[in-house]
């Protein structure tokens, strides 16, 4: 079979730049809005695109002043979209932090049911203290607390969806029996995190269950994904680091146990698309004038530990920050950003414009043939299984690239003309889970073969 790019769709609001909402044609207002993203994910769907993908967090994900910041739950929002679209995989984010296995494998069980087996469910652990807060935790777990609970948090969760047998369901009118007991297994985890006796109210979907999806690239984060993740979303700046990273994870997997073939490696794109460079370029500027540099600064002067009225804007970030080791939150992140401007020598207003559009992700500004070029590159020599694109604008950023980039991939021979499968899991090429997993085995779903 010929390999093709896996392409995804990530929403968030009016885009993904920092000043997005800002522009005249923006509506502010729209991230409440499910038609807003009912809209996206028709045009998502319209591309032939993988899934629609949303980030989230239990607390608030930027101040009330920065930019729009109210955020509905995605599960019940991609439940919305999934009654308008027919194709379209839907993954949304949750936390191993502060969720408990039982609810999280139920809604998401849900969502897949719902939708007919398009459901993917992007497993992350949530460093944030405000968002602890909100759970009555004083301090944020570290590092490899947080780690050590989504562990075991997976193995419950992919235990609770493993319950139900393919054959399960009888529907015997005539003998008045529904479903077979013997094939619906109670779990009983007793963990050190969790004791969860299960089974779950929520059987087998189309797809079996939903696509595990993951998107930490720190070295627990890695070990994380080689055991469990189908999909893995990662921000790397760079081709060069791109390659390194995916060689990392496709190996890891290998050891692992597990199919290589059967993890896809996403990193984040930016494509900020114009007819001509140059109108690209002027597109990026118009974004760029309108950052309120204020805001962003804070943010930085918190994670780099110094005070923002220290930091000089047209300076290069100072020598005196935190180190990689006292960092309890996203420590992937937080190297990138250093990285990044120590390697471009980047003064900090530069840097911030540079976060602003993508927060760390590639950001390619260019013709639609261009945003091509760099996105074949990738996916060609060993950087990428394909691209997590984050419009920098939306709607208009996703319309862009469905109408101007995805026909010039399609004309390469990348990218499918049409969708050869109703699932996530068909879309990705991943093959079905068998059930009755029991807690600490891996998804089968992505066993060597």
């Amino acid at each position: 079979m010929t390999r093709t790019l896996t392409l995804n769709a990530f929403l968030m609001g009016v885009g993904h730049h920092e000043a997005a909402w800002r522009l005249p044609e923006s509506d502010p207002a729209a991230s409440k809005e499910v038609a807003h993203y009912q809209a996206l994910a028709r045009t998502a769907e319209r591309g032939k695109l993988d899934s629609v993908f949303f980030a989230d967090s239990p607390s608030m994900m930027s101040g009330p002043a920065r930019r729009p910041s109210e955020t509905l739950d995605p599960a019940l929002l991609l439940a919305a979209m999934a009654v308008v679209t027919d194709r379209i995989g839907l993954v949304a984010t949750a936390s191993t932090t502060y969720e408990e296995p039982y609810n999280l494998a139920r809604k998401f069980a849900s969502l897949d049911a719902i939708s007919h087996g398009r459901a993917g469910w992007n497993a992350v652990t949530s460093a944030d203290l405000n968002a602890g807060a909100n759970f009555g935790f004083t301090e944020a777990p570290t590092h490899a607390q947080r780690y050590e609970r989504a562990n075991e948090f997976l193995e419950v969760v992919l235990g609770l969806w493993g319950a139900w047998e393919e054959d399960a369901i009888l529907g015997d009118k005539a003998a008045g029996v529904f479903a077979d007991p013997a094939k619906v297994h109670a779990l009983d985890h007793v963990g050190t995190h969790f004791r969860v006796r299960g089974p779950l109210n929520v059987g087998r979907s189309e797809q079996g269950w939903p696509v595990v999806v993951q998107a930490g690239s720190s070295g627990p984060g890695i070990a994380l994904a080689a055991r469990y993740a189908e999909a893995v979303f990662t921000a790397q700046p760079t081709i060069e680091e791109g390659r390194s990273f995916y060689s990392e994870l496709k190996a890891a997997t290998l050891k692992a146990g597990r199919n290589p073939d059967h993890i896809k490696i996403l990193p984040g794109i930016v494509p900020i698309v114009g007819s001509t460079e140059a109108e690209a370029r002027a597109i990026e500027r118009s974004l760029d004038d309108l950052v309120v540099l204020d805001h962003p600064l804070a943010q930085l002067a918190g994670d780099i530990g110094i005070p923002a009225e220290r930091i000089d804007l047209d300076a290069p970030l100072p020598d005196d920050i935190r180190s990689p080791d006292q960092i309890e939150g996203n420590k992937a992140r937080y190297e990138l950003t250093v990285a990044l401007a120590r390697r471009e020598n980047l003064t900090v207003r530069q840097l911030l414009l540079r976060l602003g559009s993508g927060r760390g992700h590639r950001a390619f500004v260019g013709t639609p043939e261009q945003v091509a070029d760099t996105i074949e590159e990738w996916f060609t020599t060993g950087a990428a299984d394909g691209f997590n694109v984050m419009p920098a604008v939306l709607p208009s950023g996703l319309e862009t690239f469905v109408d101007h980039v995805v026909p010039v991939l399609q004309e390469r021979g990348l990218f499918r003309l049409d969708y050869e499968g109703s699932t996530l899991r068909e879309h990705y090429g991943l093959p079905v889970p068998p059930s009755a997993v029991l807690a600490g085995d891996r998804a089968p779903s992505s066993q060597a073969s």
